[in-house]
């Protein structure tokens, strides 16, 4: 797939992200949304600590 000068520097920030992603943390899908959760804590309101904005499936292919 052919790909935009944009769209390949966000999967590349992505893949920067995930090689530094602390072991202490996750995302849960939400909606159409994710939540950044802390690890340990299960699906708890009170362990999330952000939310992102980015678009995203939970579905399997």
């Amino acid at each position: 797939m052919q790909l935009t000068e944009d769209e390949r520097k966000a999967v590349n920030a992505l893949k920067q992200l995930a090689a530094r992603w602390p072991g202490t943390l996750w995302v849960m899908k939400k909606d159409c949304d994710g939540e950044v959760m802390r690890s340990g804590t299960g699906i708890d309101q009170g362990a999330a600590v952000a939310s992102i904005d980015i678009e995203n499936d939970g579905g399997d292919w």
